[in-house]
């Protein structure tokens, strides 16, 4: 078989960026207007008041410090808490194909590629803004790329499987290069009412060229050398929302149509799992933790890829081998893994290794580990 590489990496960064500080005052502004509003009713103990946020607290919890939305009024409205972006006519390009576009540019730039040189578009991604045409087939029409392409999702493990999707059509011969695309526009399923997760999400985008190492022109290029998939079903961390929803009207509207997690357990069960997915997966390629330069972390939780890389290396993990990115950018669900390894990739010598791995619900995780050449 062939093998595989990555060849290029993009990233699109919405416009408007929120700080901790901005969505507190936004969200303690609710909470004072719902306390008013039901004040009677908590009176007599039959609604329960809600308690304010804070910045501190949103950093000890998570490391986040802002995130990148494609809207900010509407989410800091107390009146709304939810973006207001106008729906398009069918006629022009959606808005999660227009962001799947601009990081394409980039990573085919990098790539020294272009679109005729692409056989397959997957789009690979914790929510889809529809369930058909796929979003992947309306971004191989906007690039102008023969071939194929599809959706897929696999919530915060998305373009992991997507990689080892790409590569394995590579390696098989089924298509020259693939295109890996990860538009998350996670302020959408997010509820932002919720103390308790109204700060965990931003937006973003990325994309990842993956071809044959014997045509690859890229001065970027990363070989994969090993990758492994696994998934474990949980309802830890779940989102109810979709199409049957309409059946029951009692259902309409209500908490669970966003995104919900129960952290604690989505912690206690997560980090050892994904720990030794890439305990497995740098065996695998023979080696061992020590050679391995950096790992590029799914960027959910500080807390969790701390201790995840306690339980890879027995130690903590220098801010070189396991950047962060979600301080700035929050968790961007499947993209997170991949803003690190496309801004944190550079600098990295011939020869050195690394690893790339998400983590989310499902429970999914996949570890990717690359060789820079």
């Amino acid at each position: 078989m062939k093998q595989a590489v990555i060849s290029g990496t993009g990233l699109f960064t919405p416009p408007h960026a929120i700080s901790n500080e901005e969505l507190v005052e936004a969200f303690n502004a609710y909470v004072e207007l719902f306390n008013r509003e039901h004040a009677a009713a908590i009176e007599a103990g039959t609604v329960v008041a809600l308690e304010p946020s804070s910045a501190a607290f949103i950093e000890k919890a998570s490391g986040i410090k802002s995130r990148y939305v494609m809207d900010k009024a509407g989410i800091l409205d107390p009146q709304r808490m939810a973006p207001r972006i106008p729906e398009r006519a069918n006629e022009e390009l959606s808005l999660q194909a227009e962001i799947c576009v601009a990081a394409a540019r980039e990573a085919l730039a990098r790539a020294n590629r272009t679109p005729a040189d692409i056989d397959m578009v997957i789009v690979a991604c914790s929510n889809m803004q529809r369930p058909y045409p796929a979003m992947a087939v309306e971004v191989q029409q906007a690039l102008g790329i023969e071939g194929f392409g599809f959706d897929m999702n696999v919530a915060c493990s998305s373009a992991t499987f997507g990689i080892q999707t790409g590569a394995t059509a590579v390696q098989t011969g089924q298509a020259r290069a693939v295109l890996v695309l990860n538009p998350e526009i996670t302020s959408g399923h997010l509820d932002y009412r919720d103390r308790d997760s109204h700060f965990i999400f931003g937006d973003a985008c990325t994309a990842i060229v993956i071809e044959a190492r014997d045509a690859a022109v890229s001065a970027h290029q990363f070989e994969i050398v090993d990758m492994k998939l696994k998934t474990s079903f949980s309802n830890n961390i779940r989102n109810n929302f979709g199409f049957m929803n309409r059946f029951d009207e009692a259902g309409v509207g209500q908490p669970d149509k966003l995104f919900k997690q129960q952290g604690r357990k989505v912690f206690k069960d997560v980090c050892p799992m994904a720990a030794e997915m890439i305990k497995q997966s740098i065996a695998s390629a023979g080696l061992q933790a020590e050679e391995v330069r950096r790992y590029w972390l799914h960027q959910a939780n500080l807390n969790m890829n701390q201790l995840i890389a306690r339980l890879i290396l027995g130690r903590d993990a220098t801010a070189d081998e396991a950047p962060v990115v979600l301080d700035t950018y929050a968790n961007t669900s499947s993209a997170g893994s991949i803003i690190a390894f496309h801004k944190y990739q550079d600098d990295l010598p011939a020869g050195a290794v690394g690893v790339i791995c998400s983590f989310g619900a499902g429970y999914s995780i996949g570890s990717v580990v690359v060789r820079k050449l």
